[in-house]
């Protein structure tokens, strides 16, 4: 891609010497919003975000890229939830490839990339999230449920280090008791841990 060249060339002195990484991963969502807007600004379209809210609560989305836009449709609506969306409307008749569903989510910006590799499976990552956003459940109490202490501490460590992204999200729509936003807004001051946010072990 032409731009995505552009920009390599524009950073290559200021990079040389680094090993490629998540700084030019993030490169091609944010020059896509820029064409995104492009469109948007001379159309008068407005930009929908693609982050759901297991994305937005981790931080697993790119600022000025990906969480660039006008209205974020799938903010307050988990991975998973996305995908039980996605099977019941195409029991109402084909509409999502099967193959959408069935490959391993990914953010696909460098080869072979899969979302398991920086984030728990799906299925384990939106339970603790569920309990800790919107049900206030303290570690302690999520470990007692049934999920493993690391996973929870880990979950806890990247919702609360993502707080300075989700205050930059657009708007979008709210289906459970507590969506980021007026919902649940934390402090982003350094080294900020709110009470209860380690297991006692």
């Amino acid at each position: 891609m032409p731009a995505h060249r552009a920009f390599e060339e524009i950073l290559a002195g200021a990079f040389e010497g680094t090993r490629p990484g998540v700084a030019e991963e993030n490169l091609q969502p944010r020059i896509r919003s820029v064409i995104l807007h492009a469109l948007s600004n001379k159309f008068g379209y407005i930009v929908l975000t693609t982050g759901n809210k297991s994305e937005i609560a981790t931080g697993y989305c790119t600022l000025y890229g990906d969480m660039a836009g006008g209205f974020a449709v799938l903010k307050d609506i988990t991975k998973t939830t996305v995908y039980e969306l996605c099977r019941y409307r195409n029991s109402l008749g084909p509409a999502i490839p099967e193959r959408v569903l069935t490959k391993p989510p990914s953010a696909e910006l460098k080869p072979g990339q899969k979302d398991s590799d920086s984030l728990p499976p799906y299925e384990e990552l939106d339970p603790i999230l569920r309990g800790y956003v919107e049900e206030d459940l303290t570690p302690d109490e999520l470990i007692a449920a049934g999920n493993h202490a690391e996973t929870v501490a880990r979950v806890i460590q990247l919702v609360d280090r993502s707080e300075y992204k989700r205050r930059q999200a657009p708007p979008g729509v709210k289906i459970t008791p507590r969506a980021f936003g007026r919902d649940r807004r934390m402090p982003i001051t350094n080294r900020y841990v709110p009470n209860g946010a380690r297991p006692s072990s």
